[in-house]
């Protein structure tokens, strides 16, 4: 079984980039999904409409807690949440630190990679 620590690590270091880009941007959506995102909030209120197809991608550090609290309460889909998490941090970081090489996103790619390789691991390990 996966150890949930990883995934509130990542989780928390997710939301301080959310922050960060707001603050070097002015990014509302980095904003948003660095301090407000959640699942009343995400499931009822952002699935339709602008907002949430610009936050879907950008609200990992979510994703990294819920997977690292289903993973401590030993529930189904904790390790494919924090996987999943990964998947998407990656997808939506590591392109944009390949164009332009800014210290953000790749740090926020080094963050995808480790999840990728912690909870795919995980996840193969089940399997």
């Amino acid at each position: 079984m996966a150890d949930e620590t990883p995934a509130y690590i990542l989780g928390a270091l997710t939301s301080v980039g959310g922050v960060t880009g707001y603050v070097r941007t002015g990014s509302v959506p980095s904003i948003a999904a660095g301090l407000t995102v959640g699942a009343l909030v995400r499931e009822k209120a952002l699935l339709k409409g602008y907002l949430y197809r610009n936050l879907v991608g950008t609200d990992c550090y979510f994703q990294y807690i819920l997977g690292g609290y289903r993973i401590a309460k030993r529930q189904t889909y904790g390790v494919e949440l924090a996987l999943l998490a990964s998947v998407v941090l990656a997808g939506s970081s590591i392109p944009r630190a390949i164009k332009t090489g800014k210290p953000l996103p790749a740090g926020l790619s080094a963050l995808a990679a480790t999840g990728l390789f912690i909870y795919g691991r995980a996840f193969l390990a089940k399997a």
